[in-house]
Order: structure tokens, then C-alpha cells, then sequence
């Protein structure tokens, strides 16, 4: 019964190849046979593909799915070749930002490769640092929602006074941990796999380079970050990387506890050479073999893997109109008009750019977009417009520094208990009804607000980013300021 089970498996295999491979142009097929080629030298011989076991994280964009079916080509095709194949592990971050409709579109990517009952791929999810199989019909955990809500509003805070806020950029360190933490997952990865574009791969180490720094990780040695040396970085962490900043705060840990190994050598196996190309090509492949819909373009649009592109537009539009002096509609438009042109210079095709853009295209529906972003916010991050524009003030760090301004530019009433709201955030008696109006205007707990005010901003130097070595010599910015 089993070996009529297995052949059965591998006709079904066979045919989910063929129509993969229906899909790439015969460039795409040139870049598999390179991936497979990279991935055998890695793994050492094909005799040794077997042992092999490679870490993609899958966040549900476009270019996600494709360096997803990318790899999955290149399993089953080693598989038809050789007596075995590699073995693959797909992760997923679940923060408030990872919304229903990313993971329909993983499991809809997942269903058309045939994965979920491969025993040579592992599909796993993150939820408040609990490891589980993947499943796109829970919601994210009460717990895995306050975790990433008060992550971002401390990382935001601690930012340089005055700098731009880039929405849930929290979303880096939170990436960094996680490639970490499933590297030694249950007798851990040979090698990390990215498809990510140079500049999205720089966007990624700069950005966590910054909340690194405002996490107040330890000092390490020479500063040069790269995606190589990333996971040796992590490990010389502890593989936390938020002790520091909830300070005597207890955090909670990566669970199943008893699940995670000592990392093996994981290396970084970068394929973006290979999956770089005419975004309008591969749109068949996404919209007919993965099933990606309309809505989905709206991800092509979006500044960084973890905020919608309407949460990034409404972000800048607040910062135009409190900290610019701007109109709330220039700074919104700004930003739509920006991720255009980034979507152009990909290739994506037009009929997608304008589906991706026709939600903001009238600026007479632009308050309405604000009540939908407003609607999205509290939703994904549990946050207010009012807490929102509290973040982008940073007025509790550096012993209070920036809350007068913070108070005359939006909450004048409250000018008359400023020496009450100093006291409360030292640590010291304060009327009941100051300390309910802080917490209600900054989305923080008061004990996570005197963390704030005892630490100054984080002078975010310029990071060296480098296309190699190791990121052992990478974080000596990261926190060489308190």
C-alpha cells in the first residue's frame, strides 16, 4: 500500500512540475538549471542532497510566490533525476500587519505547489514567537497582537528626534529574530534562501540595523552588515533581540522551548540574480497557477513587507500635515506616487500599477481612504490615529524632551499637568486621571513609558552595508549609543 501511495504521490508530483514549468520562459528554465547547479554545490554533491534542508521565509508577495515556486521547481526536478532531493522549510511572520487576505495568498500558493502533504517540506508559522504548522484560517493571537503593538510603538519612539517614520519598520528586527529562531528549529537549516532585489536586501539590513540600534543590542565588533553574516549576528545575540529594550520588562520566549537546536553552519544562498526580471512576464504564472487576485496588487505597492501600502500613504500624510506643515493630502499622494514609479522601474505591468493605484486616484475619496486607513490601524495594530500621531512626536524619550511640543501642537488642554505627567513617568505618584489620559494617548502602559523617557533618542548614523562577509563584524552601530 505504501509504495503504491509513494507512486502515486510522485505522478502527482510529476504533473505539478509540468505545469510549473509550463509557466517559465525559457529564461526562467536557464535560472532553475543555475539554482539547481547553486544548490548542489552548496549541499556539497548530489549524494548529499538528501540531508540537505533550506529556509525560505514566505511573506505572501508577489516576489515571495515566485522564489517560492522557483525553489519548489528545483526540488521536484532534482527529485526526478536523483534518488532524493532537498528538503525545504517555509516560514511565515505573523504580525497585526499580516492580514487575512496574505495568508489566503499563501495558502493559495501553497495548494497550487502541493506542499501541504510533501513530507520533504515543512510549512510553519510564527504567532507571539510560537512556532506551529501553517494555517491561514486562525487569527493572529490576542497575546501575538499586543507583542507587535507595544514592539513598534517602542522601536517608533526611539527613533532620532525629528527623522521620518516609516510604518511598522518595527517589522525588520522582528524579521531578523524570526530568520534566527527557524534556523534552529528542530535540528536547524544548511542554508537561508532570499530572492529579495540588492535594494530590497539593503532596505532590509539598514532597516534592522536601525531598530537594532534602538533596541540597545550589544556592541559588536568592526561595522559591516551583510545578509551572509546575518544568522552568525542573531546567534551572538542569544537569538533575543528585545531583552534589551523592554529593559527589566519580562518578554516573552520562543516556544516550543525543547524544539530548538544549537545552529548548524546555515549559510545565505542568494538567488536574486535569478528571479530578477520583467515583473509582466511572470504575471501569468502568479494570476493563473497561484490564483493571486486583483487585491492582491495592492502588495506591489507597499513600502516594506509589513505595512499596507494605504497604513504607509496614511502615515506620511500625518506626518505632512503635523511635522511638515503640509497638507495631509500632499504627503499621502507623495507616497502613492513614489511606490508607482518603484512598481514601473520592476516591470510590473500597467493593468497592475493602475489596479494598485486606482483606490487613491481620487483626492476628492481621500478622506475617506484616512477613515479606511483609520479602520486598518486599529484592526492590524490595535492603534489609533491619536496614538499614531503620539509616535510620530516621540515626546517621552529622552526624559520627556519633546512633550511640550507634542502637548501645544496637539493636546493644548493638557499643558497645565505637564509637571504631573513628568512625575508620572519618573515613577512617581500622579493622578489617576494623568495616567489613564497617557496610556490612552500613546497606546503604551506606563511602565513601558518610563522605560522610554529613562532612554534617549537613537542617533541612527549611517550603517556600512556591505555585499558580503560576515554580519559577526556588522552591528557595532546597532547600539553603541545608549
Amino acid at each position: 500500500m505504501s509504495a503504491m501511495h509513494d507512486s502515486a504521490m510522485n505522478n502527482v508530483y510529476h504533473q505539478v512540475l509540468t505545469r510549473l514549468l509550463s509557466y517559465f520562459s525559457r529564461a526562467e528554465r536557464t535560472a532553475l538549471q543555475l539554482l539547481i547547479q547553486r544548490l548542489l554545490v552548496a549541499a556539497g554533491g548530489p549524494e548529499r542532497m538528501e540531508h540537505f534542508k533550506v529556509l525560505l521565509a514566505h511573506t505572501g508577495t508577489q516576489d515571495s510566490c515566485y522564489s517560492l515556486a522557483l525553489l519548489r521547481a528545483a526540488q521536484l526536478s532534482i527529485a526526478t533525476r536523483s534518488p532524493a532531493t532537498f528538503h525545504l522549510r517555509v516560514a511565515t511572520l505573523r504580525m497585526g500587519t499580516t492580514t487575512p487576505a496574505i495568508m489566503d495568498s499563501i495558502h493559495r500558493s501553497y495548494g497550487a505547489l502541493f506542499v501541504y502533504d510533501d513530507p520533504r517540506v515543512e510549512v510553519l508559522m510564527v504567532d507571539n514567537r510560537e512556532v506551529l504548522p501553517f494555517s491561514h484560517l486562525p487569527a493572529l493571537s490576542d497575546a501575538g497582537r499586543e507583542w507587535n503593538r507595544y514592539s513598534l510603538l517602542l522601536l517608533g519612539h526611539l527613533r532620532e528626534t525629528g527623522s521620518p517614520y516609516e510604518a511598522c519598520d518595527d517589522g525588520y528586527l522582528a524579521t531578523g529574530e524570526f530568520y534566527g529562531q527557524m534556523s534552529r528549529w528542530q535540528g536547524g537549516v544548511d542554508a537561508l534562501v532570499g530572492g529579495a532585489t540588492a535594494r530590497q536586501q539593503r532596505q532590509f539590513l539598514a532597516g534592522l540595523a536601525r531598530a537594532a540600534q534602538r533596541a540597545n543590542l550589544p556592541t559588536l565588533a568592526e561595522p559591516a552588515l551583510s545578509m551572509d553574516g546575518l544568522l552568525n549576528s542573531l546567534e551572538l545575540l542569544d537569538n533575543d533581540c528585545y531583552h534589551a529594550l523592554y529593559a527589566e520588562q519580562k518578554t516573552v520566549a520562543w516556544r516550543p522551548q525543547a524544539d530548538f537546536d544549537a545552529r548548524r553552519g546555515t549559510t545565505f544562498i542568494d538567488i536574486q540574480d535569478l528571479v530578477t526580471g520583467n515583473a509582466q512576464e511572470r504575471w501569468p504564472l502568479l494570476n493563473e497557477f497561484f490564483g493571486l487576485q486583483a487585491e492582491d496588487a495592492g502588495l506591489a505597492l507597499r513600502e516594506n513587507d509589513y505595512a499596507s501600502a494605504l497604513l504607509s500613504a496614511h502615515c506620511r500624510g500625518l506626518q505632512a500635515s503635523y511635522l511638515e506643515g503640509q497638507p495631509y493630502e500632499r504627503g499621502f499622494a507623495h507616497y502613492v506616487q513614489r511606490g508607482l514609479l518603484l512598481m514601473r522601474k520592476r516591470g510590473v505591468p500597467e493593468p497592475i500599477c493602475q489596479q494598485a493605484s486606482a483606490p487613491y486616484d481620487n483626492p476628492l475619496a481621500l478622506a475617506e481612504r484616512r477613515i479606511e486607513a483609520n479602520a486598518e490601524l486599529q484592526q492590524t495594530l490595535g492603534l489609533s490615529e491619536t496614538q499614531l500621531v503620539c509616535l510620530l512626536f516621540s515626546p517621552f524619550v529622552g526624559q520627556g524632551a519633546g512633550l511640550e511640543k507634542f502637548l501645544r501642537r496637539c493636546h493644548p488642554g493638557m499643558l497645565v499637568a505637564m509637571g504631573e505627567l513628568h512625575k508620572a513617568l519618573q515613577g512617581e505618584a500622579a493622578p489617576e486621571q494623568v495616567m489613564h489620559w497617557m496610556v490612552d494617548v500613546s497606546g503604551l502602559p506606563i511602565n513601558l513609558m518610563r522605560v522610554l523617557y529613562r532612554r534617549r533618542p537613537v542617533l541612527e548614523a549611517g550603517v556600512p552595508v556591505s555585499s558580503g562577509g560576515d554580519v559577526v563584524q556588522s552591528l557595532n552601530a546597532l547600539s553603541a549609543r545608549p
